[in-house]
């Protein structure tokens, strides 16, 4: 199994092809099986050439991407770099012996009902979950169809490890943003399922701390959370707002400015686990508050007994949370016999450089901790990733996706 990628700045189109189509060949070295390309929207009216382009230059069955507000690839210099805001074209070419490799799309036309039988979703994909595949999903945000897409692949499929990202770039994803099939579409879902001789790893960093207690909805309504329960004392249910505003008092005046811009709710996956940890809990936006009845509302369905804990974003803490999953990764790899051959990387918009004022944070600590990888991917409108057994859609996250073969 080998992977490369590939990456130009070039601003001609025509250039950039050529660039990225020889870098990953004369790398490779071998006629690949599965291409991925990312392209930025600088080139977004000429999203329609790129599919013929490569085609012409290019010997590969599958080939499959879409455009993003940022571009990551592996340039001449061995490292992943992170473009943004300037034109960028990212290659990735895999040899995958043993593996097969189901191409598929997902409109927004005759999808499933989620409350019918898993057959429907197999048949869309064309893959018997006894072939234990995994799951690499671009989808074009304006469809609005990736949450259903999966839940339902989860029903279907649900052992399966499912990463991508939702294509980006401004008014560049209503011109056609996903590339699938020799062609530039609009609308939708494209992606390959995996399965043979390969493996799979997801490494989803959402980037926040904790700060309080933990404390489990007693009453909600949608997305609403209306009285919630301290469950570290026996203190009488109360409003949320209550809850935050005596939790303030507890911040540091740092942590209060921070929670002013960067307060998130956390949403416990586990119902039955006792000691949550920082990676137990689903991040999801404050989306408002009801100063007179004290309720808030999240990104999220608010569900009685759930549980839940307010997090704070900031770079240091997005920083030392990647950096803690790449470590423990790159402990876990030590035990294992099959070494990572490449890399997907779907980061949101609102972190590179906009985070950390300093350029290829994400890929840099990445290539750090799991050196000699190649590493492709784009910033998204969302990604793609699991948190506990349970696939979703995020903000503000970086989730990888690292191929390898299997134990």
């Amino acid at each position: 199994m080998r992977w490369t990628s590939a990456l130009s700045t070039l601003a001609s189109l025509e250039a950039a092809v050529d660039q990225v189509v020889e870098q990953a060949q004369a790398s490779l070295s071998a006629t690949p099986d599965l291409g991925f390309v990312f392209i930025s929207s600088a080139f977004a009216s000429e999203y329609s050439r790129l599919m013929p382009l490569l085609q012409e230059r290019l010997s590969a069955p599958i080939l499959l991407g879409c455009s993003g507000g940022g571009i990551i690839g592996t340039s001449d210099q061995d490292a992943a770099q992170e473009i943004e805001d300037s034109p960028a074209l990212s290659l990735a070419l895999a040899e995958l012996p043993d593996v097969v490799i189901t191409p598929f799309r997902i409109t927004s036309t005759g999808l499933p009902d989620l409350d019918g039988p898993p057959d429907r979703w197999i048949d869309l994909v064309g893959l018997s979950p006894q072939a234990k595949p995994s799951f690499v999903l671009l989808a074009d945000p304006i469809s609005g169809i990736m949450t259903d897409v999966l839940q339902g692949l989860d029903y279907a499929y649900p052992d399966a490890t499912k990463v991508g990202g939702l294509a980006s770039g401004g008014p560049a994803v209503q011109q056609g943003s996903l590339f699938y099939n020799g062609a530039a579409l609009q609308g939708g879902v494209v992606g390959v399922a995996l399965s043979g001789n390969v493996a799979l790893d997801a490494i989803v960093a959402q980037g926040c701390r904790p700060v309080g207690p933990i404390y489990q909805v007693v009453e909600g309504d949608r997305n609403i959370i209306l009285q919630v329960q301290d469950t570290t004392s026996d203190a009488d249910p109360r409003p949320p707002l209550e809850a935050l505003q005596e939790l303030a008092n507890d911040l540091t005046p740092e942590e209060r400015e921070l929670a002013q811009q960067a307060l998130f709710v956390g949403v416990a996956q586990s119902e039955f686990k006792q000691v949550l940890e920082p990676g137990d809990f689903l991040i999801r936006n404050l989306m408002g508050v009801d100063p007179k009845g004290g309720a808030l509302a999240i990104g999220d369905r608010a569900r009685p007994g759930m549980r839940i804990q307010f997090h704070l974003r900031d770079a240091k803490t997005s920083a030392d949370d990647l950096e803690t999953l790449l470590r423990q990764y790159q402990q876990n790899q030590e035990r294992q016999t099959a070494s990572p051959v490449g890399a997907l990387m779907f980061a949101c918009l609102g972190r590179g450089e906009r985070l950390y004022q300093e350029a290829n944070f994400d890929s840099k600590l990445f290539n750090q901790y799991l050196q000699d990888t190649p590493l492709s991917g784009f910033f998204c409108n969302g990604e793609i990733g699991p948190v506990g057994q349970t696939t979703f859609v995020h903000g503000y996250t970086s989730v990888f996706g690292i191929l390898r073969q299997p134990d």
